[in-house]
């Protein structure tokens, strides 16, 4: 289903769910490329890209989102349709699209001013908000990065190793989505996509400082979780091996002490069986093996 709505002679065009009617109506009245209707039909994720045609553009973008939980980071791709007098925005996108779509709508109906006149500057503003809403999410992902740092030594181990990967695996997949589009609104500011109204360089600029912005911050904070998790395995293996240290500590003790009692526990005879005194003897022994061992090893520091 298409819904519309007018500003001025602006048209901003919104598909949900695109049907077949809906992709023939856009093929019959704006005579779009048969590659970007089929784009339009994938429910699987294209990558990002931009395609220049004389009379409009397709672009393919990608930003995170969170699931329902707020735990992991989903793919969330926009597929928009830029022209002179009109914005085509198509699909199950991004949620802030839908909303921006809704409200705009709102404030159309109640016939309130927008300070939207061309198809640059509804592009720049939905774009905007895709940029602030993403840098929400990732300061949202530097929190949790701030959180670990402080639970470092937490002793709830299980509890830490998962919630530093599912960070880590949060920021990688929001390397993935943004990397690839740098380049990409580099053209923008370029001058490589001129768009259809003027002076609108210092906007994409701002769009550009937006993206560099969030790019510095995931490039920092995967350099982070990176040192995070190293410092984690580190205090684990140190843990590890303090634990093994002294169930060896306790294991050398007790070797030469259950080897003189399995000894005299043998029905031969033995040295002093037969003395009254041989059970304060063995045990006086014993401890004195226990003293020395002790003694030894504290002078070679091991304890």
């Amino acid at each position: 289903m298409i819904d519309t709505i007018k500003i001025g002679t602006l048209r901003w065009h919104h598909i949900l769910s695109p049907t077949e009617d809906d992709l023939q109506f856009l093929n019959d009245t704006f005579h779009f490329h048969p590659l970007d209707l089929e784009d339009c039909r994938s429910k699987i994720n294209q990558r990002p890209k931009i395609d220049i045609y004389d009379d409009y553009y397709f672009l393919i973008l990608h930003f995170p989102s969170f699931d329902e939980p707020e735990r992991f980071i989903r793919t969330r791709e926009v597929k928009i349709f830029w022209g002179d007098d009109f914005i085509i925005t198509i699909g199950s996108s991004h949620w802030v699209v839908t909303d921006m779509f809704l409200k705009v709508k709102t404030q159309v109906e109640k016939k309130e001013s927008l300070d939207v006149g061309t198809s640059d500057a509804l592009l720049y503003r939905i774009l905007e908000r895709l940029m602030r809403e993403s840098l929400v999410l990732l300061r949202k992902v530097g929190q949790e990065v701030d959180f670990l740092n402080s639970q470092l030594f937490d002793k709830r181990a299980v509890f830490t190793i998962e919630r530093i990967s599912i960070t880590r695996k949060n920021i990688i997949l929001m390397n993935t989505i943004f990397k690839p589009q740098l380049p990409l609104f580099h053209n923008f500011e370029t001058g490589k996509i001129e768009g259809f109204a003027e002076n609108m360089e210092d906007y994409w600029g701002n769009i550009l400082d937006y993206y560099q912005r969030m790019w510095d911050m995931i490039e920092d904070y995967q350099e982070l979780i990176e040192g995070l998790s190293k410092t984690f395995d580190s205090l684990q293996a140190n843990k590890t091996s303090e634990i093994i240290k002294v169930l060896t500590f306790f294991s050398s003790i007790l070797l030469p002490l259950t080897f003189i009692t399995g000894l005299y526990g043998m029905n031969i005879g033995l040295p002093l069986q037969n003395n009254s005194n041989s059970f304060l003897v063995i045990l006086g022994f014993m401890i004195a093996i226990v003293i020395i061992m002790l003694f030894y090893f504290k002078k070679r520091r091991w304890i």
